[in-house]
């Protein structure tokens, strides 16, 4: 492969296509063709029919980076991701086949960004601002992170329940950035998503939010594995991230 890829960045849940800001800011300085799409969050399904929306309008490979409940968006693309040559994923899941987000995170105690969850009327479960600040952007400059708390995407509950098919990862080659302060989601769970995943993995200190408090560091590795797979060595491993 000699194009340079398309590179689609995929929010997650309380969270929308500004959290990226920052890096589509240094790609597109780097010369990147960069789309971040606002995806509904409505269920799953509607989820990833909007990222089959975007991926259809990139032209040539594309390199799919998918934060928290992005990653899940992403790897349920399964192995019918046209285009796709790699996942790289932020803080994120990545599940197996036949797990599901509500199995795993009630496998133990909710983390404290999670522990306060108001669930709507409409089954859509929202971020008190307290948790927002303190715990799910911890690191992020509190008069940011409470405008990241107003512009947040509420999650559907459905989204828990839903069962994982086949995981794109298994046929894609994968990159993960472990954010070692994570209150949202255990870098334990982080660590081990990217080992069975295989994938070239570098670890942050950062809260959940890495791409908003650790661009930096988020830019390199997306740049590292659209640099592997650019040059036809999408399976290498990297080190020195």
């Amino acid at each position: 492969m000699t194009a340079r890829p398309n590179i689609v960045l995929v929010h997650g849940a309380w969270a929308d296509g500004s959290c990226w800001s920052a890096i589509i800011e240094r790609l597109q300085a780097d010369g990147y063709n960069v789309t971040a799409p606002q995806f509904p969050e409505t269920s799953l399904a509607a989820d990833v029919a909007r990222l089959r929306q975007v991926l259809a309008r990139q032209d040539g490979p594309t390199l799919l980076t998918g934060h928290s409940y992005g990653g899940q968006i992403m790897t349920a693309l399964g192995t019918d991701a046209p285009n796709v040559v790699a996942l790289v994923y932020i803080a994120a899941f990545g599940l197996d086949q036949g797990e599901s987000l509500g199995a795993l995170l009630g496998a133990g105690p909710p983390t404290p960004a999670l522990a306060h969850l108001i669930v709507d009327e409409q089954g859509f479960a929202w971020l008190p601002e307290e948790d927002f600040v303190s715990h799910f952007a911890s690191d992020v400059d509190p008069a940011k992170a409470r405008v990241m708390h107003a512009v947040q995407q509420p999650l559907s509950m459905s989204t828990f329940e839903d069962v994982m098919g086949v995981p794109a990862w298994k046929s894609h080659p994968a990159w993960y950035l472990v954010a070692t302060e994570d209150q949202a989601l255990p870098p334990d769970a982080e660590r081990m998503f990217a080992q069975r995943m295989g994938a070239t993995t570098v670890e942050v200190p950062s809260s959940h939010v890495a791409m908003v408090s650790h661009p930096d560091e988020v830019v390199r590795l997306i740049a590292a594995a659209a640099q592997t797979v650019q040059s036809g060595s999408g399976s290498d491993r990297l080190a020195g991230v």
